[in-house]
């Protein structure tokens, strides 16, 4: 079963794109990234997005261990067990191996995990709760990270699924001058080029925010 945004955060989404992501006190954009065939116009704040700066604040918290059962300290351990495994393997195998690692966790809504209609997971809650599309990037984001890879070569897409209209959010990796995504309605990861029905609408990592045009 496809794994999407629920129609609460489809909500929102209509309603970020409505007030232009709340551009108010943004630097004028200049063009950045590319990806789906849509230019990326950057923006050096990331005031728009309390729910992400929370997540920089918080990711590194650490949980209880594992015999208090406390937010699932086993799977977190496992987390850093992996990360020891791949830190010294090459990119390509390190982005297959994250990828297919994290879309074993199941699939949960956040009105029905946390309460609220939106919520972003650090990864010890994600791993206590499981989460939806934006947490399965979030965690891969901190994942790839924790590895050594730069900021500047991850970004969260928040974006639109046009074959089955419903917002989505997934992580792209620039590797060997290839954009490649990182999904978890995708089993494999694959290069931004190869996918045709997904119209990015804004992207985010520590350093800023990007908003997509079509090129």
């Amino acid at each position: 079963m496809k794994k999407r945004l629920s129609v609460s955060k489809q909500l929102l989404l209509a309603s970020l794109l409505s007030m232009g992501l709340a551009t108010t006190g943004m630097a004028e954009p200049a063009e950045a990234k590319t990806v789906f065939g849509f230019k990326g116009y950057s923006h050096n704040t990331l005031k728009p997005f309390p729910k992400w700066r929370r997540v920089l604040d918080e990711y590194k918290e650490r949980p209880g261990d594992c015999n208090s059962g406390q937010l699932n300290a086993c799977a977190f351990k496992k987390w850093n067990e992996l990360i020891e495994e791949l830190k010294d393997k090459p990119k390509k195998f390190q982005l297959g191996k994250v990828n297919s690692y994290m879309n074993l966790y199941r699939y949960m809504l956040d009105p029905i995990n946390w309460g609220v209609k939106d919520y972003w997971e650090i990864p010890k809650e994600f791993f206590a709760k499981f989460g939806d599309c934006e947490d399965y990037a979030i965690v891969k984001y901190f994942t790839l990270r924790a590895l050594g890879w730069e900021a500047d070569d991850l970004q969260i897409v928040v974006l639109q699924d046009l074959n089955l209209r419903i917002a989505h959010a997934i992580l792209t990796v620039n590797l060997d001058g290839k954009k490649m995504v990182l999904d978890n309605q995708i089993s494999l990861v694959v290069d931004a080029k190869r996918i045709r029905h997904y119209r990015p609408i804004y992207s985010v990592n520590e350093k800023g925010w990007w908003r997509y045009k079509p090129s």
